[in-house]
């Protein structure tokens, strides 16, 4: 099947919130929670997308004429491209009742793995959901990251424990998880964290630990502070906070302060190649992409996740010949076109 075919199969099983655009870019969803929408007006989704459309890139085919390689090492582990499938839960609410979040991992982690990069798996509140999730992650040699919600201390060091069980290469936390509508007022609560509790939280990780959701240089600089090995540069594709910048714009700011000291990945509105090859140029060394995989998985299963990952990675390699850039390395902000 062709991209452009399982994203026609999706539209037939995705829910009824989804629309399975040919381009995800908020603008069908806006608002839509549940659903696949940002919070607020809808604003937060829309301009994720729309800062990597304005990007332009230079290009330069006056260079030596050898072979792009995409390969990038995260913590100990060689990916095929620098992109993660990006953690995603409560899937029956948002996207009807196709798969459970246990069911969508059992296909994702595995066909990640196959096809050279990995996956981010979701929290809950229904505590089975990192069960199943330590599960798959054990039964695929631990190629994955387990993201946390920022519940109280004691629920998240009983989760850091069953999933360290998994061995994954880095667990993750999405710190502003907090700020999603379904989440406030329930039990276990999901709420901010200090420095000091984020200390404590890596220390109990006792593995290479990623803060997601960091939009300021203040609060990166905290996140490394805290002892954080990475950082995902996120808004949470505008489902947190409504009318707050967009990943990109915040991007080279932070990048400039703490790039080369932690991993930097960065989310929001990537869709394609070119989109992560102008995320790496802006100072990211990775990104995560998640909307996209729901319906590709919705309409194809493993076969969606294969066909996405060989499209990304064609349009990226093209992308950096065109530009003159033949390793991740080489990738700057010189490749793109300043006006």
């Amino acid at each position: 099947m062709t991209y452009q075919e399982i994203q026609a199969k999706a539209r037939d099983c995705v829910g009824p919130y989804c629309k399975s655009c040919p381009v995800c870019n908020g603008l069908a969803c806006k608002n839509t929670i549940p659903g696949p929408g940002a919070k607020g007006i809808g604003t937060g989704f829309i301009r994720n997308y729309q800062k990597w459309q304005e990007l332009c890139v230079n290009m330069d085919t006056i260079c030596e004429n050898k072979p792009v390689d995409t390969s990038f090492d995260f913590f100990g582990r060689k990916v095929a491209l620098p992109v993660f499938a990006a953690p995603l839960g409560a899937l029956t609410l948002h996207y009807g009742d196709k798969y459970s979040d246990l069911a969508y991992n059992e296909i994702l982690v595995p066909a990640c793995a196959e096809n050279g990069i990995a996956a981010f798996t979701g929290d809950g509140t229904d505590p089975t959901v990192m069960q199943g999730a330590a599960q798959v992650l054990a039964k695929n040699g631990g190629c994955g990251v387990p993201t946390i919600k920022p519940w109280n201390m004691e629920t998240i060091k009983e989760k850091l424990d069953l999933v360290k069980a998994a061995d994954p290469f880095a667990i993750a936390m999405d710190i502003d998880g907090a700020g999603l509508p379904f989440l406030k007022n329930m039990t276990p609560p999901a709420g901010s964290k200090t420095v000091e509790e984020l200390q404590q939280i890596v220390a109990w990780a006792e593995k290479p630990f990623i803060l997601k959701g960091i939009m300021t240089v203040a609060g990166a600089k905290k996140a490394l502070e805290a002892g954080a090995k990475g950082i995902v540069v996120s808004n949470h594709g505008g489902r947190v906070l409504d009318q707050c910048p967009s990943t990109a714009e915040v991007l080279p700011a932070i990048a400039d302060a703490v790039g080369g000291k932690m991993t930097i990945l960065v989310d929001g509105g990537i869709r394609s190649g070119m989109d992560v090859f102008k995320a790496l140029a802006l100072g990211a060394d990775g990104v995560l992409i998640g909307r996209p995989f729901i319906n590709m998985i919705y309409g194809a299963g493993a076969e969606g996740v294969k066909v996405y990952v060989e499209k990304l990675k064609a349009e990226l390699e093209d992308t950096m010949a065109m530009c003159g850039a033949h390793s991740l390395k080489e990738i700057d902000r010189e490749m793109l076109w300043q006006g």
